[in-house]
């Protein structure tokens, strides 16, 4: 069959793609990705056949203008937020309605909305996987017949924010318009096609996370175990020696410095509180961060960056800021981790684990070098935390692998797969 994978150019959002794109072309399958030009890179450095389509977003352009102040964006909105008493009308309209519909959603698929469709058409893939927030995927797949599936880097906030927004529409705003259906039967109506509720969340779901740690949503979730993928990558000669002493690695993600303005916390501040510690700290940090530091300690090795896939069986414990592809690679490896929550769902995944006791979190109002430092020494210290991070590991290790998915994704795609007149 033929498999389009589609994502808006966001890196760290396509990566965890990478594998499953895979599986499925060394399966016999052909497999083509479509993105905005900018991605393209990314995709054939995959190894992968791109499709660039539209132009390039500007949705970091915009993050960066709310800098400015109240007036240069939209208002605060928790994706997150789950509690009944915040859950009001007027928070989703003007958040999910007047926040994520037009100033994500649509800035980053409107310009591919009507190249993806006619690739489609031309095409004709039998199955469309999009990234979850790509809905034009979804509207090329309706517009072509195909069957489509999200795949999801994140806990699903997206189908439990859509469930809370209609659930307060129906219960409160009947008469009101749905943002979201607006919005997509705009664009699905300019392709020759109109809006159907499966739009919002494909016929399935490909879903990495671990069952544990899963939301409890009314959708169909089809589990893959996680492949880290990184992009090109080198194994230091350092990681072929066993570390001799307790290794801890310090990380804090890419999109921090690549598409917003920083880390959270002080790096400088968390090496100097761990300095006298009997540890090795792997800090990846990029050079412009590293060349900003006043003291590296003798326990850190500074890197700009190590294949995360490598690291992690050596590590003991990680110091992050949890964000998907970071989280679920330590996970497993069954690694205790410490997280400082960041942004979308970090926190949520975060307090998620630590529920389920292989690890810890740290809040934004109590992130310090001596809390770092206090927090990691009781990951180091408590065999619980590695009990428990090996328990997950092994939830992890049950998931079907992406070989192992492939025929699941051929009967999904048989019983969901439509036809549309040319």
């Amino acid at each position: 069959m033929r498999v389009l994978f589609t994502s808006y150019a966001e890196k760290t959002h396509f990566l965890g793609m990478v594998p499953l794109a895979w599986a499925l072309r060394t399966a016999g399958h052909e497999v083509r990705v479509a993105s905005q030009p900018e991605l393209t890179g990314v995709i054939t450095g995959a190894g992968l056949t791109a499709v660039p389509v539209g132009t390039d977003h500007i949705l970091h352009r915009l993050v960066e203008r709310t800098k400015d102040g109240p007036s240069a964006g939209p208002p605060s909105y928790d994706p997150a937020e789950n509690r009944p008493e915040v859950l009001t009308w007027e928070y989703l309209k003007n958040g999910y309605g007047a926040q994520f519909v037009p100033w994500w959603a649509r800035v980053v698929n409107d310009s591919m909305i009507g190249e993806l469709t006619a690739f489609c058409r031309h095409w004709k893939p039998d199955l469309v996987i999009w990234e979850p927030v790509t809905y034009a995927g979804a509207i090329a797949a309706k517009a072509c017949g195909a069957a489509h599936a999200r795949m999801l880097w994140s806990l699903d906030l997206f189908a439990r924010m859509r469930g809370h927004y209609l659930r307060a529409l129906r219960e409160h705003a009947p008469g009101e318009r749905d943002a979201m259906a607006a919005w997509m039967g705009a664009r699905a109506a300019k392709v020759g096609t109109d809006f159907s509720e499966e739009m919002t969340s494909g016929h399935f779901t490909i879903d990495p996370t671990p069952g544990s740690l899963r939301l409890d949503l009314p959708h169909t979730y089809v589990p893959l175990r996680y492949i880290p993928y990184n992009g090109t990558a080198i194994v230091p000669p350092w990681l072929h020696v066993p570390p001799t002493k307790p290794r801890v690695c310090l990380t804090l993600g890419t999109s921090a410095t690549e598409r917003l303005d920083g880390y959270s916390v002080s790096v400088q501040d968390v090496l100097t509180s761990l300095a006298d510690l009997d540890i090795e700290l792997v800090a990846t940090l990029p050079e412009k961060q590293q060349a900003e530091l006043t003291h590296v300690p003798d326990n850190v090795r500074l890197v700009s960056f190590v294949p995360l896939q490598a690291l992690a069986p050596t590590c003991s414990a990680v110091i992050s800021h949890g964000g998907s592809g970071t989280f679920l690679t330590m996970a497993g490896q069954g690694v205790p981790q410490l997280i400082e929550p960041f942004m979308f769902d970090d926190e949520l995944r975060a307090e998620r684990l630590a529920e389920q006791g292989a690890g810890l979190v740290l809040h934004g109002r109590d992130t310090s070098g001596p809390r770092v430092r206090e927090h990691l020494l009781r990951l180091l210290g408590e065999p619980s935390f590695a009990e428990a991070a090996g328990k997950l590991r092994a939830e992890m290790e049950a998931m079907p692998t992406p070989n192992e998915l492939v025929g699941e994704l051929e009967r999904l795609t048989a019983e969901h797969r439509g036809t549309v007149a040319s």
